[in-house]
């Protein structure tokens, strides 16, 4: 028997990895359904993929990378960074790849694992470190089927369908869609951009970092650690406004400002991609050539809702057919499916899915009550709108360690969160999120699930999350002898 599985091997597996590991935990074993390391930075590999958090914040805290060659790290370059982590830490003998997991349940000692290979492991811990963006959405549109070119997700990008001289359909404007339609703009005949929502778009402050700084930082560490400490806490004030819209009204100027000189001499396109909501309701995108890119004589944002799909194109509600070869979903991820694929079932009986009926929720975003010794990296409420996701990361496992820590020391079997401490926590943070701008702003958005409730983010500042998460309270958790 193991002593931790951890499933998925993106961030949040490596960096659970990685510390467990230093805490001398080495007794644990990476399960991962794809054929390399990576997750949603394996996955993502349309043109234009970048992170919108700078590089020396959106990395681990324990493996500093002085030759980040970009202000905002692009797709291949934090992908190759993930696969430095996994042999700096030597973690790769302690990964299987093309296992996919299927289930996992508490037999009243350990977790049985069980994958679609047919095998079942028993670890006395379980890791989720499968994170919200892996499961592609896509819509569910009248006549898909009978599209006679090529249909994809933007995650799951057909590298082998040469866009150049044809006609595309882009549906979706969220953050990889304003990504990659500029990068494949200039080579196609026209592009249709379908856009149910406008989005909020501030200019990217994107630049080459030069060799000189990059040879400074690898010869004095202590400088990239006051940078990445700067880049920490300018993040960080960004949270007020999140928290009180009328301080967003504020930088939404800002938005406005850029709108008015990216459209100049064009208000009737301006108009169509003003957005009628206040700016963070949905996620704030950054990009320098979206704009410009909605301006190319070849591209046409088209805002009337779709109808259906024919043989040749996209038909809108008002009856216009707009012809297309291909047709590229930049529709987001199913947030809330996260986990759908996986049957988990903790103490007398009870499957995860009957607990989150209403909805996923966790203490903190990492514990489950009834499901001793399982731990959510990246769990309900833990994501964010200003911040680096690798810092919360990092947050949850420390809290997992130190409650790995606390069984040792009671000599118990396992840990488990009262239901009454999670409830409390969940209320509060609704109460929190409901005067928040994400549930004031007058948007919906792929935060909130179809009850309206924001099963994302993190109402508040990520020091607070770092403060919680230091150590476990034992008036929150239960022991199993």
């Amino acid at each position: 028997m193991l002593d931790t599985i951890i499933v998925g091997s993106g961030f949040a597996g490596l960096g659970a990895a990685v510390e467990l590991d230093e805490a001398g935990r080495r007794d644990f074993l990476l399960l991962e359904k794809g054929d390399s390391l990576g997750g949603t930075w394996r996955d993502n590999v349309y043109p234009g993929c970048a992170c919108d958090v700078e590089s020396h914040l959106y990395s681990f805290s324990f493996f500093a990378n002085p030759d980040w060659t970009r202000t905002f790290a692009r797709q291949p370059e934090i992908r190759a960074y993930l696969e430095a982590t996994a042999d700096r830490y030597r973690l790769r003998d302690r990964i299987r790849f093309g296992v996919t997991v299927t289930g996992a349940e508490w037999d009243g000692r350990a977790w049985e694992v069980r994958t679609a290979e047919g095998e079942t492991l028993r670890a006395r811990y379980v890791v989720f470190g499968t994170g919200a963006l892996h499961e592609p959405a896509v819509p569910e549109i009248e006549g898909l089927d009978s599209f006679r070119g090529k249909a994809f997700h933007s995650a799951q990008w057909d590298h082998d369908e040469d866009l150049t001289g044809k006609r595309v359909a882009v549906i979706g404007t969220g953050a990889s869609a304003i990504q990659f339609v500029p990068a494949i703009a200039p080579d196609v005949e026209a592009l249709t951009l379908f856009q149910r929502t406008a989005p909020w778009v501030l200019p990217k402050p994107d630049r080459p970092i030069p060799e000189s700084r990059r040879r400074l930082f690898r010869r004095f560490p202590v400088l990239q650690r006051l940078q990445r400490f700067s880049l920490y806490w300018r993040h960080e004030a960004l949270v007020a406004g999140f928290l009180h819209p009328v301080i967003m009204k504020g930088v939404q100027r800002l938005g406005l400002a850029y709108l008015r000189k990216a459209f100049a001499g064009d208000a009737e396109l301006r108009r169509k991609v003003t957005p009628a909501f206040t700016m963070g309701c949905k996620r704030i995108l950054m990009s320098n050539d979206y704009y410009p890119a909605l301006r190319r004589d070849n591209v046409a944002v088209e805002t009337a809702a779709i109808s259906r799909v024919t043989e040749g194109g996209v038909v809108t509600a008002d009856g216009v057919e707009h012809p297309a070869d291909v047709i590229v979903f930049g529709t987001g991820f199913r947030v809330a499916d996260g986990m759908a694929s996986m049957t988990v079932t903790g103490r007398d009986g009870r499957k995860l899915a009957d607990a989150w009926a209403d909805g996923p929720e966790a203490l903190l975003g990492t514990t489950v009550a009834g499901f001793p010794n399982l731990f959510l990296i990246v769990g309900p409420n833990t994501g964010l709108g200003h911040s680096s996701m690798v810092f919360m990361v990092e947050s949850q496992v420390n809290y997992m360690i130190d409650a790995m820590r606390t069984v040792d020391a009671e000599r118990a079997l396992a840990i488990d969160t009262r239901a009454e401490s999670q409830a409390e926590f969940n209320a509060d943070l609704q109460r929190r999120l409901s005067r928040a701008v994400w549930a004031t702003g007058g948007c919906a958005s792929w935060y909130l699930d179809e009850q309206g409730r924001n099963r994302t983010l993190w109402p508040g500042y990520t020091v607070a999350f770092r403060r919680r998460t230091r150590r476990i309270d034992p008036g929150h958790h239960e022991l199993i002898a």
